[in-house]
């Protein structure tokens, strides 16, 4: 007798709002992307998709990056991104709500630092989708972070911005399709209708 397929709950998805704080929001500051994350955020909502914001910030005098940082260590001598500042809040424009999760980082990934990977395990969640600032920081750090814990990931393309445009696109469409999915808003969103 051949043993059947052991069956599996439905796959739990979770939208992963990336790094969009007052300082990097108004810092590229577009229409079509913020109505993006907006869209993504309020369709998770409606399907029942956990939201998690996940912002950078850091304790009273540093003590989590060294100067030597080549990344990090000018933040810390220009003195912002602590974790009263205004800088680091999620910005208005794309507030959270009550159910939504805030999780505070310590480096670039996600993970780094926070307390994400306890609270995606205990969700439940096996796919991340990603959207957010910027996407040869945070959105590729926390990429390669959740593979390398067995998340499944979905990039949304236009939910992400950096300054280099080309090496936004690379990404895109070169290494990221082979890590995971990149989908628009609007396909992800199609995705989640009955």
């Amino acid at each position: 007798m051949i043993a059947s397929a052991p069956t599996r709950a439905p796959e739990t998805r979770c939208l992963l709002l990336l790094d969009l704080m007052v300082r990097l929001v108004d810092r590229f500051h577009d229409a079509s992307l913020l109505a993006n994350w907006v869209r993504a955020r309020d369709a998770a909502r409606t399907a029942g998709i956990p939201v998690i914001y996940v912002r950078i910030a850091f304790r009273k005098g540093y003590p989590e990056v060294a100067l030597r940082n080549e990344l990090l260590g000018p933040i810390v001598a220009s003195g912002g991104l602590g974790e009263a500042d205004t800088a680091s809040a999620i910005h208005s424009l794309v507030a959270t709500g009550p159910d939504d999760i805030v999780v505070t980082k310590r480096r670039v990934s996600g993970f780094a630092g926070s307390d994400l990977d306890v609270i995606l395990r205990g969700l439940g969640v096996e796919t991340v989708v990603l959207a957010g600032l910027v996407t040869s920081g945070v959105v590729l750090s926390t990429l390669v972070e959740a593979v390398d814990r067995d998340f499944r990931v979905v990039v949304l393309s236009d939910g992400c911005a950096d300054a280099d445009a080309d090496l936004h696109r690379a990404l895109m469409e070169r290494y990221f399709p082979s890590r995971g999915r990149v989908l628009t808003t609007a396909e992800w969103e199609s995705e989640l209708q009955p």
